[in-house]
Formats: C-alpha cells, structure tokens, sequence
C-alpha cells in the first residue's frame, strides 16, 4: 500500500531568521556597550577638562597677585626711598638753621660796629656822650663776636653726628632699592616657572598630574613684568633716561617735605624771631647782649630741598629739569637794632650742602670738615644698580589701550592627561590602551579609541591700576601708590594665537586665530 507522501517544507528558513535576530541583538548590546564606555569617558574627560580649566584660572590668577603684591611693595618702598632725601633736607635744614645762629650773632656785631660808626660821627664838638657810646657800642659789638664763635663751636660739634646721618640715610636708599631688585628676581621667577612662592601647592591640591607652566609661556609673563617697570629690559618698549627718572623721584621728595623744611618763614614769635630757636638764643641775641634798645628780625626765610644745584635752592621744588643732584638748605634774614642814638643793620646767611664734591657749609666758622658725598638721585642704570645709585622703581606707562595702557598681563597654560591607562581604575576605559580593533573582511582591521588623550587649557590675568574711592579708577597707574589687583581677563583671538604658540601648539593657534572665532 502506498501512502502518500507528504511534502515538509524545510525548517531552514525560520532557523536563520532566529539566527539573525541573534546576531543584532549581539550588535547591539556591543553598541549600547561602546555607547555606555564612550558616556563613561566622556563625563571623565568633561571633569577633568573643567578641574583642569579651574587650575589654570588659578594659577594665572595666583600668578598675578605675586605680581600685584611686588608693585605694591614698589608703592610702599618708593616712598621710603623718597623719605631718606626727605630725612635729608630736614637734616640739612637744622644744620642751615643751626649754623645760622652766629652768623646772627655777627649781623649783631655789624649793626652795633654801624651804631658806634654813627655815634662817633656824633662825638666833639658837639657832644662828648656820643664818643662813650661809640666805645660802649664797639664793646657789645665784641660781645657778639665772642657769642658768634661760641654759636660756631658748637655747631662744629655737631658736624660728624649730621654726616653721619647723612651717609645712612644715603645707604638706607641703596639697601631699599636693593630689597626692591630681589622682589623683583623672585616675583620674576614666579611668573616664569609657576611653581616659586608656593605655586606649586596649586597642582598638588587642584590638579596632581598636571603639567608645570610650559616655558614660552613663562617667558611671556617674565616679560610683561619687566616691561611694566622702567628700566628694566623689554622686548617691546625702550627706556626713559636716567635723568627723567630722576626728576620723577625729586619731584615727590621735594613735595612729600613737612612744612618747616619747605618753608621757615613761619610761625614768628619776639620780634619776627622763628619759634624754633631756643630762649636763651633768643635772651642773648635781642637782650642780653644789647641790654638795651629796640632789636628785631625781619625778612627771616629758610628752606630745604633736593635740587640741580645749590644756587637753585630759591627756585620751585617741582621745576623741570631738577635731577636732584645736591641736597641744600638755606637759612637768611635781617637783623635790625636800635640802640641809643643809632640804627644798625646787619644780614646773616647759612648754607649747608651736600652733593657730589662733598659739598659746602656757609658761614665757614661753623664747618669742621667735609661733608659726605650726595651723588644724587638715580644716578645709574636701573639694570646695573646695585648696591649704590639711588635708584627706584618707576610704572612704564604706555598709551596704547590696546596695551592696557602698560598694565602686564600674565598667562597660564598647563596640560594632563585625561586617560588613566588602568583598567582596575577606571573600567570605562575597557582595557590598558582605552581602544579596541574590529575586523571587517577584506577592508582590514580598524581601531576605535574610547577614552580621551592629554587635555590643555588656557588662562589670562590682568593687573591693573584702581585707587580706592569715588573717581579712583581715573588716577594713572603708577608705582607711589599700593592700589594694583589682579583679575582674571578674556583673550582676543591673535592674543590667544600667540600664547598658544609660545606654548608649542600650533594646531590651536592656527584654530585660535580663525576669522570671526569667539573666545
């Protein structure tokens, strides 16, 4: 008996459809795999990319308030420096004062050698009194000349203490300047490195693994220090002269004077005679010694001050051209007396000066030697004093805004690398290289790379110049006054070109100065 037979369709077809089914799903739990280790990677090197972008704003930040703090140590020091030639026109000016006090008791001798004059006009035949007040008035004139010399002494004793404080205050501007030049090495070398006064503690605490401040970018920040202070060598800026930093220097002296060293005319006390003289000076000269009579100073004037020489001791204190080459005082007036039947007038006059020569001390009497030499004021180039010189720190200005008008600028740029390269430490990194290969057929094998490689990042800061106070951001930057901070400033598109450069990538450069790019 035949059955019939009954065809089967084959099983195949179904079976391969499950098959595929299979393999996308393999697929595509490799793809949400890649896509998981790829969000994985990417969140790390987002992390690490702003912790790294924050150390670098740091760090440029830190950067510049080193740098802010050594232009305000400037402010500070400069004035100091200005107070030593402001200590020595008051030193010279008691001195002036001082060696004024015979000469006054010499107007004294004159005028009474001019009253005997007169009353000896006066003797026989028309009165024989005039003759012995003529004798009378030669004897007080005596007296004066004996009081003169005395006054003279004790100047004379005095000297050696005045040089001394001269030649201190002198080198206490030299030991100034000094401490300013070693500021200004370890500031430098902050800016340079980023790693001096304690900017390294910056990447230990922030970043550990980040890269120190790459070199050419150092130099960029070393140089725009330099450049802020006049003087010192810069690549884009040429130096004022000696001579007008000097006049800088001379002006604020001269200016920051108290009033009796600047002007000894007032106040007047006992017949026009200035207050700072003693009373038994005074007994002696208006009473004393004349016993009798009417006796009186007038036109008494003095002054002290940094200037070009010492005939320009009457001249303003801020004139141009005053280079502060000596330090003089003056100390000049009038005595007039009335003394029985006669007028007597006599002039005194002290100058004290200290210069280049070793000066010179009117009247002679009162003078026991050389004075110490003054040399004046930044006297050297900034760069080769050391030591001696009287040199300072001067703010180089520009007025160019797009310079920021001189005010430095300070860059970071520092790298890491984002890929930790261990897999028991970061597993969305799948393996020790962070890639993995595929083999597709005849087209060959292809790698594909999951985690990130070295991150970089970028920063600027800018120190400026802003006094406290309403109008305060008006007054031009300068190094007399500590108002300089430090904030963190955008980049313009061929600023950023160059840092990037300086830094050695080229490939950033060349994007960071694209046409109408944004930073």
């Amino acid at each position: 008996m035949h059955l019939p037979v009954r065809t089967v369709r084959s099983a195949s077809r179904p079976r391969r459809q499950r098959g595929q089914a299979l393999v996308l799903a393999c697929l595509s739990f490799l793809l949400l795999a890649l896509m998981t280790t790829l969000s994985f990677n990417l969140s790390h090197a987002l992390r690490e990319k702003m912790s790294l972008q924050q150390h670098s704003d740091a760090l440029a930040y830190s950067m510049g308030v080193v740098e802010a703090r050594a232009f305000n140590y400037y402010a500070a020091s400069n004035r100091a420096i200005a107070s030593t030639y402001v200590g020595m026109t008051s030193a010279h000016g008691y001195m002036a004062a001082a060696s004024a006090t015979g000469d006054m008791m010499r107007a004294g001798q004159m005028s009474f050698f001019i009253i005997a004059a007169l009353e000896v006009a006066q003797c026989p035949p028309y009165n024989f009194q005039h003759c012995f007040d003529a004798l009378e008035a030669v004897m007080i004139a005596m007296d004066y000349s004996s009081k003169a010399s005395d006054y003279d002494q004790k100047v004379q004793g005095v000297e050696s203490a005045f040089n001394k404080v001269i030649q201190e205050l002198d080198r206490m501007a030299n030991l100034i300047h000094s401490s300013q030049q070693s500021v200004h090495r370890a500031t430098k070398n902050a800016l340079r490195d980023g790693q001096s006064a304690d900017l390294s503690q910056l990447t230990e605490k922030n970043v550990p693994g980040a890269s120190e401040l790459e070199s050419g970018v150092g130099g960029m920040n070393a140089d725009e220090f330099d450049c802020a202070v006049d003087g010192m060598n810069c690549t884009r800026a040429g130096n004022s002269s000696n001579k007008a930093r000097a006049q800088v220097m001379t002006e604020i002296s001269n200016a920051s004077r108290p009033g009796w060293a600047a002007n000894r005319s007032l106040p007047v006390i006992m017949n026009g005679l200035p207050t700072y003289y003693k009373s038994d000076f005074i007994k002696d000269l208006l009473k004393d010694i004349p016993q009798e009579g009417t006796h009186m100073i007038v036109g008494h004037q003095g002054t002290a001050k940094v200037a070009q020489t010492k005939s320009n001791i009457h001249g303003p204190g801020q004139v141009t051209g005053n280079e502060g080459k000596v330090v003089v005082a003056d100390e000049h007036g009038t005595l007039i007396s009335q003394w029985r039947h006669g007028f007597g007038v006599g002039t005194y006059k002290a100058l004290v000066e200290s210069s280049e020569n070793g000066g010179s001390h009117e009247p002679s009497g009162a003078h026991s030697g050389q004075h110490d030499r003054f040399k004046g004021i930044n006297t050297k180039d900034l760069m080769g004093c050391s030591g001696s010189g009287n040199c300072f720190m001067k703010f180089r200005a520009s007025d160019d805004p797009d310079r920021d008008w001189g005010q430095p600028r300070v860059y970071s740029y520092v790298t890491k690398q984002f890929f930790v390269g261990d897999a028991s430490k970061a597993p969305w990194e799948l393996n020790d290289s962070g890639s993995f290969t595929l083999t597709h057929g005849a087209q060959g094998d292809g790698q594909l790379r999951l985690a990130p490689g070295e991150g970089a990042a970028l920063s600027k800061a800018l120190v400026y110049y802003h006094r406290l106070g309403p109008n305060g951001w008006k007054e031009a930057p300068g190094l007399f006054n500590p108002y300089w901070r430090v904030k963190l400033h955008p980049f313009s598109a061929q600023e950023a070109s160059q840092v990037l450069n300086r830094a050695g990538n080229s490939d950033a450069a060349d994007l960071a100065g694209a046409k109408d790019l944004a930073l």
